[in-house]
């Protein structure tokens, strides 16, 4: 399991999260920019020390005054603008992922470029890649890490719609196959639903909902796809008669209203 609570003061803004998800699959945080998603994760990689505990299957990264640093968690991290070595190729990239790892042969260079399509790329500089290109590898840098968890912060947020449409089997795939546990930033509903096995909804600092198995984020989904038809305040009403939170029916009809183009689309 994955076991976390942090509380804690950031400027202006309050994070008060406690969680507790299964080691495997992949844990989606949902919900509207400025909500917390990003600190959460942050706080489980040790890049922000908040108070608070951390067990992850059953490691202690975090409790009172005991802290394992970044560089000593073994955490893969995705940001949205993948930060590559410019000097190095995309081999050199993808084998810089790895130079930590004590048994290289767990870290599987040729699954990983089979996985993410890589093959093709490998002798390219990376300023030769395209947008989608790049986030492949540094997907792939980050699982030659060998992690023990993998953080992906909306890493398709900084693409257009042809090069999210391209990763996203990549992602898809690796959702599937990957032996250890994914926690994914994203307010993209439809990403949320195709990707996740359990989806913790933030709003203000706080998880307000947690939806699991993936048919109820996709109930969510297609709840909200009501408010083309509805209009905003019959759709919240609708859905807190449906079983809702008002929090949760809040979030549903400010990420349609965030998106004028999904208004025109059906789940």
């Amino acid at each position: 399991m994955i076991e976390a609570r942090f509380a804690g003061q950031l400027g202006d803004f309050t994070l008060d999260v406690e969680m507790t998800v299964p080691a495997s699959g992949v844990t989606v945080l949902f919900g509207p920019s400025g909500c917390g998603k990003t600190t959460v994760l942050r706080c489980l990689a040790g890049l922000t020390r908040l108070s608070g505990r951390l067990s992850v299957a059953g490691q202690v990264w975090q409790d009172g005054p005991r802290f394992t640093p970044p560089h000593h968690r073994p955490v893969g991290y995705v940001f949205q603008e993948a930060s590559l070595f410019e000097h190095l190729s995309v081999r050199g990239n993808l084998l810089y992922g790895r130079r930590r790892v004590k048994d290289v042969a767990k870290a599987d260079i040729d699954h990983v470029v089979a996985l993410l399509g890589l093959e093709p790329l490998l002798g390219r500089g990376t300023a030769k890649l395209s947008g989608g290109e790049r986030q492949r590898v540094a997907i792939g840098r980050a699982l030659l890490a060998d992690p023990a968890l993998l953080l992906m912060d909306e890493p398709l947020a900084s693409l257009d719609d042809a090069r999210k449409a391209e990763v996203l089997p990549y992602l898809d795939a690796l959702c599937r196959e990957a032996a250890i546990p994914i926690v994914y930033v994203t307010h993209d509903r439809a990403e949320a639903a195709r990707l996740g096995d359990r989806m913790l909804v933030m709003d203000g600092g706080r998880i307000v909902e947690v939806l699991g198995p993936p048919d109820e984020a996709r109930d969510l989904d297609r709840l909200m796809g009501r408010l083309a038809e509805v209009g905003a305040d019959a759709l919240r009403q609708e859905l807190v008669r449906q079983g809702a939170s008002p929090a949760v029916a809040r979030l549903a009809i400010d990420a349609m209203l965030a998106d004028p183009t999904a208004l025109n689309r059906k789940s």
